[in-house]
């Protein structure tokens, strides 16, 4: 399987409203319940009023479109990171799913990862 790192500085956040995103601007992840507005973005388009905020995260990203019957993508790449002492983020599209791991830990995740069989683009 392959994954594709992405090179964008990410920070994860939450925020009060999305009406003043321009989401033209690059990548945005929005998350909404009945709790919260979570949001992940470059952090160079952080929103200035968010309410909790954490940077300093990368990613990588399942290659292709997943199909929906798969099970365990996942959790096999979790659980390797995890065996690691790699904590993550995750959040999943219709086509696929992005992993996000700490900027300090991302060069040991993708180690880890290729060691593990998965093909880093």
């Amino acid at each position: 399987m392959k994954l594709q790192t992405m090179p964008q500085h990410l920070t994860v956040c939450k925020v009060r409203s999305v009406e003043d995103l321009d989401l033209s601007l690059g990548f945005y992840f929005i998350g909404r319940t009945d709790e919260e507005i979570s949001l992940v973005c470059e952090t160079g388009h952080t929103p200035a009023d968010t309410t909790d905020r954490e940077d300093g995260w990368r990613a990588f990203r399942i290659v292709g479109v997943l199909d929906f019957s798969l099970i365990g993508i996942l959790s096999k790449i979790s659980t390797i990171l995890a065996e690691n002492h790699i904590g993550i983020f995750a959040v999943s599209t219709f086509n696929t799913d992005y992993v996000l791991v700490k900027d300090g830990d991302f060069e040991k995740a993708l180690s880890a990862l290729s060691a593990a069989g998965y093909r880093i683009v």
